[in-house]
């Protein structure tokens, strides 16, 4: 992520992962299937926008971006978020391993990981990681000093996780995204910082 894709400096960016799916508590890759929110997970979203009523106090109304699909849709609304749909939030696409869990695939592929092994059909990092980039600098063109936030899914937002701390894409891998969970990153002397990770 170069200086000019980093959100505009003074903004705090908020990562809000879905609520809980049918297919994300079975650890089903969940890329362009528009899978709907369980109770469960409906319940999940009710609390992470108190969460985040808590967290951002009497701050201006942010920046909401947020993914097409319903899953997070139905994520912001139930945590009372409001704001512009972008089509570059949407998870990553899985290509032929949409609706597999990872020892599925691996009964073809062994050892196979998102992170390290192509996807027929679908997306490698390094494209996931392009539009995280393009997310943080159109973040950056909007914010205006702004808080931000991100209403997506855990791959994606591992890797916009990744980007923002400099990382190469991949090296997402390093960050696990609980369903409904906050992230938040901020900014010390042109610097990005993880501030939280999974409050819930």
């Amino acid at each position: 992520m170069t200086a000019d894709s980093r959100p505009q400096a003074n903004s705090t960016i908020y990562l809000l992962r879905h609520g809980e799916t049918e297919w994300s508590a079975a650890g089903r890759h969940t890329g362009i299937t528009d899978v709907e929110l369980t109770d469960r997970g409906r319940n999940q979203a009710r609390r992470a926008g108190e969460l985040l009523g808590e967290l951002r106090g009497d701050a201006e109304e942010p920046l909401v971006l947020i993914s097409p699909r319903s899953r997070a849709t139905q994520t912001a609304e139930l945590a009372g978020l409001r704001g512009t749909v972008l089509p570059e939030l949407a998870e990553w696409d899985y290509g032929d391993y949409e609706g597999l869990t990872t020892p599925e695939i691996r009964t073809r592929v062994p050892d196979w990981t998102v992170w390290t092994h192509p996807i027929p059909g679908g997306e490698s990092a390094d494209q996931v990681g392009d539009r995280a980039d393009g997310v943080a600098a159109l973040a950056r063109r909007q914010a205006g000093g702004r808080d931000i936030v991100l209403v997506a899914h855990g791959h994606l937002l591992r890797v916009f996780l990744a980007r923002a701390l400099g990382l190469p894409p991949t090296e997402g891998v390093r960050f696990y995204l609980r369903t409904a969970a906050v992230s938040i990153l901020g900014e010390e002397r042109s610097v990005t910082q993880l501030l939280g990770l999974n409050l819930r």
